[in-house]
């Protein structure tokens, strides 16, 4: 029926518009859609970098601040383990100051004694 809506007129095809509408905007989608994907990906970085940026100089800069940590702390064991190192050294200056206290009070009695 040539009066018919979408249907051609003389000797063309019997495709109701309809359907060639949807099938062009199915088309248009289709082609699109990675677009529309990377639009809105770039959408979502240029939203997240800021906060993104951000973490990551306060990741650095507590990496700076641990650093020092780790480093007073090296050093700390360090100085004990010089200490502890050194604790023989000690034990022999005690052990001579022991033996100078014994010789004064040894010359101081024997002071005494030849009065």
């Amino acid at each position: 029926n040539p009066n018919r809506p979408g249907s051609a007129e003389k000797g063309g095809s019997c495709v109701p518009a309809g359907v060639t509408d949807k099938f062009t905007e199915s088309v248009y989608v289709l082609a699109n859609e990675p677009s529309v994907a990377l639009y809105r990906l770039q959408e979502h970085v240029r939203r997240s970098l800021p906060e993104l940026a951000q973490h990551k100089a306060d990741m650095q800069r507590w990496e700076e601040q641990s650093q020092g940590a780790i480093y007073t702390v090296e050093y700390a064991c360090s100085a004990v383990k010089s200490l502890v190192d050194s604790s023989v050294y000690f034990r022999s200056v005690e052990g001579l100051l022991k033996q100078a206290i014994s010789i004064r009070d040894h010359m101081s009695t024997s002071a005494q004694g030849h009065r």
